[in-house]
């Protein structure tokens, strides 16, 4: 299977459970069904034309040609038609009758179901500038969008401008400057990942990538992308009022939940939509999760937030399961991240939200530490960079919820986090 565009098939015209979405969440609710003895049928449907795949490795080992699209299948494609798995691709849902039970597809199609799962993640956010629809202009959110860019640099590297600070930018500056572009990433804060991650964190990855030749601009923002009368990209005008020439752009300034149909259908939401401990919107029989579902996170002092990362939506897609299996276990998920970039792998354990102290565990000159993020003396998360066992016990010490440790152990790489638990 090559993943490229396909025909649309038939679908069922009803199914036991719908699910909206092929990322990593709507794979694992289909999955975990199967695995705790769902026997009804099982719907997915997915606006890409591709069975399910990993989104993470798009901007890093794909985009980079280090992986092939067969190694980020989720499953190989016969793995669905053998657990009677049925897959709508290449649709989209339009509309939503939570009173009928009842979605309509983009092209006009009516389904119906007994219980609904929406894992439609997110849309890139786009940039309100002039020029933003120009030829060259890349976001990352599917395949075909890291195939464009893969097509792209296919004759050789190119001068490129990465618009965005955060992971998604940063892993594709990466990428672009392992393939041999010249690259420009420009952030609107004053400090790359400054959402994130606290200033240890971002200082370190801003010299990391100014040693590997990329040029980061801080504080700048963009007024427009510059293009030729054929509208190929040939600049990016920044608001000072500086042009940086390129014939590339690509855009990494965060995505916009895909949640429409369920907010038109009267589901409760501002950023996302909102769901209860198991993962329930306020529409019967309809569940939530992944990057779109904000509900409240124990690990965030119960604040309402949404989470954008493989493990949530693999956590919470187990959580409707056992639901709809009638267990009502409450979402209770450490939440963990990584990145990688260069010979740099990140990961992150817990929320760093309302940090007011941080903790460094070794020297970032040396290209391996850890930042201890601290609230009211208790530990609520890491940041490990090529630091794998500082991660592992991290997670521990925040899974048991400790509250108090010693300082200047903590700062001494040689103590073993366990010691402080």
């Amino acid at each position: 299977m090559d993943g490229e565009e396909k025909t649309p098939t038939s679908v069922p015209k009803s199914a036991d459970v719908v699910i909206v979405g092929t990322g990593h969440g709507g794979a694992q609710a289909a999955i975990a069904l199967r695995q705790q003895g769902h026997e009804g049928s099982i719907l997915m449907i997915g606006r890409d034309s591709s069975p399910p795949y990993e989104r993470p490795p798009l901007s890093k080992e794909y985009l980079a040609g280090d992986k092939p699209f067969e190694r980020i299948m989720i499953r190989p494609e016969k793995f669905w038609a053998d657990k009677g798995i049925d897959l709508a691709l290449g649709r989209g849902v339009s509309a939503i009758d939570p009173m009928r039970h009842e979605v309509t597809l983009s092209d006009g199609t009516k389904i119906g179901y007994r219980k609904l799962i929406w894992s439609g993640g997110g849309d890139p956010r786009r940039l309100p500038c002039p020029g933003a629809g120009l030829r060259g202009v890349f976001y990352i959110r599917d395949k075909r969008d890291a195939d464009a860019m893969m097509d792209a640099l296919a004759d050789g590297p190119r001068k490129a401008v990465v618009i965005g600070g955060g992971y998604i930018g940063l892993e594709a500056a990466a990428v672009l400057r392992k393939l041999g572009c010249e690259v420009t990433l420009v952030e609107m804060q004053k400090r790359l990942l400054a959402r994130v991650a606290g200033e240890e964190l971002s200082r370190f990855y801003a010299e990391e990538h100014r040693r590997q030749g990329v040029d980061v601009r801080l504080e700048a923002g963009v007024e427009e992308i510059l293009g030729e009368d054929e509208g190929r990209v040939t600049g990016v005008r920044l608001a000072g009022g500086e042009e940086i020439s390129c014939d590339m752009v690509v855009v990494g300034v965060g995505i916009v939940p895909a949640v429409a149909p369920l907010i038109a259908a009267g589901a409760a939401g501002s950023n996302g939509v909102d769901v209860d401990f198991c993962c329930r919107t306020t529409l019967d029989d309809i569940y939530a999760i992944g990057d779109c579902a904000a509900h409240a996170n124990p690990f965030a002092d119960s604040a309402v937030i949404r989470l954008e990362s493989v493990q949530n939506a693999h956590d919470m897609a187990n959580t409707v399961a056992r639901a709809i299996m009638g267990e009502k276990e409450p979402y209770n998920a450490l939440p963990w991240f990584w990145s990688n970039q260069y010979d740099l792998k990140l990961q992150t354990a817990g929320l760093s939200l309302g940090y007011d102290e941080t903790v460094l565990r070794g020297d970032p000159a040396t290209r391996k530490f850890t930042v201890v993020y601290l609230k009211e003396g208790k530990p609520i998360a890491f940041d490990c960079v090529n630091t794998m066992k500082d991660y592992v016990q991290g997670r521990k010490l925040l899974e048991r919820g400790v509250e108090k440790v010693d300082r200047d152990l903590l700062a001494d790489p040689e103590v073993p986090l366990k010691e402080l638990m």
